[in-house]
């Protein structure tokens, strides 16, 4: 059982694909998903190996003791004291009439957010419902037009000036977006033009607003498509903007050789510091799911 928890929230600088592996529908290759929301989601296994490969190759590198310790040993000696969560959508970027795009959530994912903040000992509390077609957003929304919210093609209510749902949107800017200088205007802007809509209606967007593009495969040679092997295909990402989220769940050292634990990866504790320091200082920026060549899965992070 763990006995510690934080929570690492990854932001999107770059279309993010994390492939499912099959296909049910139109898309070829579609991305991961929660079977009972359908809500984009990335799997444990990916965060968790992506982890060890940054922090193996860098931060922590030839440091193969405290890398077993956290990770597991690669012999199976023992397993890893660290223990990360599936990634869950917080803010979701949709297109919007006024402001360019505005960041949608919902009470649903809220009230995860609120659960698992428990777990990482951060109590909040957003007392958020939301009625059909209506949506809720701070003051000064810059996504307000004739008291609407226009996202995509459909018109919400605007329900503005809304306590909770500005007190959502100051938290989210100063504690889980990315603490760079360069986050300054984003910070800004999700204070204005944070929109909460009802379940339905995210979950909607969630599902038919990712970003599907079509790809072929060329000749190396003649850099035309070649009859035999060509191939034209689609893939869905999600877009550029996003903020996810997984908990980060530790347990003390699982090491049979007591001793020889390192005081980086001494407790539950500082395998959690360690790793938030790791992060920090050398791997704001992690690059998750697949088409790496072509820039994709870029994600800025931070650990409260």
């Amino acid at each position: 059982m763990f006995k510690q928890a934080k929570l690492l929230f990854l932001y999107t600088e770059t279309p993010l694909h994390v492939g499912s592996g099959s296909s049910l529908g139109t898309v070829d290759l579609p991305i991961q998903r929660e079977r009972h929301t359908n809500l984009p989601m990335v799997q444990s296994s990916g965060i968790k190996g992506k982890l060890r490969s940054a922090l193996e190759s860098n931060a922590l590198k030839n440091r193969n003791d405290i890398i077993s310790t956290i990770f597991g040993s690669k012999t199976s000696e023992h397993a890893g004291a660290l223990s990360p969560g599936d990634g869950r959508i917080i803010l979701f970027p949709v297109r919007s009439l006024a402001g360019v795009f505005a960041w949608i959530t919902c009470p649903l994912v809220i009230n995860r957010l609120i659960r698992d903040l428990k777990l990482a000992n951060e109590s909040q509390s957003w007392s958020i419902e939301v009625p059909e077609n209506q949506a809720l957003v701070p003051s000064n929304s810059g996504v307000v037009i004739s008291g609407s919210v226009v996202l995509e093609e459909f018109s919400f209510t605007a329900v503005i000036d809304n306590e909770e749902a500005q007190n959502l949107a100051n938290w989210l800017a100063e504690n889980a977006l990315p603490s760079g200088n360069e986050y300054l205007f984003w910070k800004n802007k999700l204070k204005k033009d944070l929109v909460i809509i009802s379940d339905d209606a995210f979950k909607d967007f969630c599902t038919f607003s990712t970003d599907v593009v079509s790809r072929t495969k060329l000749n190396p040679e003649t850099k035309i498509v070649d009859k035999k092997t060509g191939a034209l295909w689609t893939e869905e990402n999600l877009p550029a903007d996003a903020l996810l989220y997984t908990p980060l769940f530790a347990s003390d050292p699982r090491n049979a050789n007591k001793e020889g634990i390192p005081s980086e990866a001494i407790d539950a504790a500082t395998i959690l510091s360690t790793i938030q320091t790791s992060l920090t200082n050398a791997h704001s920026r992690l690059q998750l799911g697949g088409n790496e060549n072509v820039g994709r899965g870029i994600v800025a992070t931070r650990v409260l």
